[in-house]
């Protein structure tokens, strides 16, 4: 019998802040590098990371919200089946 792993709550919480972090130190780094090739190198996924660190944040905010909109706080509305 196998187990899923999950990551701990604070973990996961801090994840998208760090993708951000990350982006955002390959975005600094892409900027004050002389090297075109390497700026291109840092750049792009500083880019990608810092949109990825967004675009987690929104949908969670957004997940959390509409699940807020739908549970009910009457739990004696659910059957036992559910």
């Amino acid at each position: 019998m196998s187990r899923d792993k999950h990551l701990s709550r604070p973990v996961y919480e801090a994840l998208p802040w760090f993708y951000m972090l990350c982006g955002l130190a390959g975005l600094s780094a892409s900027y004050f590098n002389p090297s075109r090739l390497m700026s291109f190198a840092l750049g792009v996924p500083g880019l990608i990371a810092m949109l990825g660190g967004i675009v987690v944040l929104l949908r969670r905010r957004d997940f959390r919200k509409m699940r807020a909109d739908y549970v009910s706080t009457d739990s004696t509305l659910l059957s036992k089946e559910e």
